[in-house]
């Protein structure tokens, strides 16, 4: 599948992302080569093969997995320590909603 670069415009702008020409069609060329390799994938029978939940087995030594465990909760005052802003109990951002 081929991207336009009116495409790739489109899609930079959800992002709120300025992109230059030169990273347009630089974006261009690799998300086309991207989808076109997730068509070729499309491609392949899996009728066969059932759906996974997760691709690591607990049975195996090389599972990055931890069992689960309780703790305490964080706390907002430990939590917002280090925030660059903070008020009532939240962090505070700037407004990226609107443009």
């Amino acid at each position: 599948m081929k991207l336009t670069s009116e495409r790739v415009r489109y899609v930079a702008g959800l992002a709120n992302l300025n992109l230059s020409d030169e990273e347009v069609e630089r974006f261009r060329a690799d998300l086309s080569g991207i989808l076109e390799h997730v068509e070729k994938l499309n491609e392949l029978d899996t009728s066969g093969v059932p759906p996974m939940a997760q691709v690591l087995y607990p049975a195996e030594d090389t599972a990055t997995l931890r069992p689960d465990r309780d703790r305490p909760p964080l706390g907002a005052q430990t939590a917002l320590a280090n925030a660059p802003q903070a008020g009532a109990g939240h962090f505070k951002v700037p407004k990226v909603i609107e443009r």
